[in-house]
């Protein structure tokens, strides 16, 4: 994701791969490494990657407190940025990743050449991703939301930090995104100015549409603040499948991605029934925006947000477990 976050093209978007995580973690740092599930019928430490972006924290705080209370599992989660989480798949530091963008790329690298990791099934999420406008001023100005008339609005949306151009706000510089080929390639008179996270990119469209403002951002769905904001989604050009293969020359709309989970092959061998819990997970776009809402604009804490929708959904946990 989000996310993000997250074509399954090389459109990564990361920092260099300078093996730093959000929160100051990076693979290596932990000198426990995996138990690998802790052998046949038994959890014992379950190392969950935690990437940064709320739907995935709710995705990570129900397997977590199901994982915890319902199989007897230490889990040990892991704040990492999405290319920096498979780096532990190899290591035996990572044994699962919930909420996967795509990432062709990846999968290519670690599932087909490393093979430390393999595929666990779907999420049951559908992952849109785009450029959105805050409602206002998609009422004020319903051609916006055809990319063609964006460059007569550019001027609107000039800030200090887009050198002369509009500016197109990105969140986390570590989501997947193709957005600066994208505003090249159709020849957008755009820069790309990058909010830093997720929180100050919701912020910027909550403030834009409360007050008014004129804001082009990337953003996705599942994602709680819709239902608060409901931002309008910008045409871009039709995907059509291979449109994204080369990253540089993309020129067309992000395709909508089945979200999968991947494990660490080791994880997949255990036994564990971690392993089954995570290959089992399964809920919709709603039921992760419910979580993530709890979390992010309710304020529980994960554990709580959890626990919250897990007594409200015991059959859907059920046949997590069975």
């Amino acid at each position: 994701m989000a996310r993000h976050w997250r074509a399954g093209t090389a459109g990564l978007a990361v920092l260099g791969l300078t093996l730093t995580a959000c929160g100051g973690a990076k693979v290596g740092d932990s000198s426990s490494g995996s138990n690998g599930g802790g052998g046949s019928g038994k959890c014992g430490t379950f190392n969950l990657a935690v990437n940064p972006w709320v739907g995935y924290e709710a995705d990570a705080a129900v397997v977590a407190y199901v994982a915890e209370h319902e199989l007897g599992c230490k889990v040990d989660k892991k704040n990492l940025k999405e290319e920096i989480a498979w780096q532990g798949f190899g290591t035996g530091e990572v044994d699962a990743v919930l909420e996967n963008w795509g990432h062709d790329d990846l999968k290519k690298k670690y599932i087909t050449q490393q093979k430390t990791a393999v595929e666990a099934g779907g999420t049951g999420n559908k992952g849109i991703i785009g450029w959105y406008v805050p409602p206002w001023l998609a009422k004020a100005h319903p051609d916006i939301l055809d990319h063609k008339n964006l460059d007569k609005y550019a001027a609107e949306f000039k800030t200090s930090e887009s050198g002369g151009k509009g500016q197109l706000l990105d969140g986390d510089p570590s989501y997947v995104t193709n957005d600066e080929a994208l505003v090249k390639n159709l020849k957008l008179d755009f820069k790309v100015v990058y909010a830093g996270s997720e929180t100050a990119l919701i912020q910027s469209f909550r403030d834009a549409e409360k007050n008014k403002k004129w804001m082009i951002g990337y953003f996705y769905e599942p994602q709680w603040f819709l239902s608060e904001v409901p931002l309008k989604k910008v045409s871009l050009p039709k995907y059509t499948t291979g449109c994204d293969a080369v990253a540089e020359k993309v020129a067309c709309d992000y395709p909508v991605y089945d979200l999968d989970k991947i494990v660490s092959s080791k994880f997949a061998k255990s036994g564990s029934p971690a392993y089954d819990l995570v290959k089992n997970f399964n809920w919709t776009n709603e039921d992760q925006n419910t979580v993530a809402k709890y979390i992010a604009q309710d304020k529980l804490s994960h554990e709580a947000a959890a626990k919250k929708w897990v007594d409200a959904n015991k059959d859907k946990v059920d046949a997590w477990i069975k």
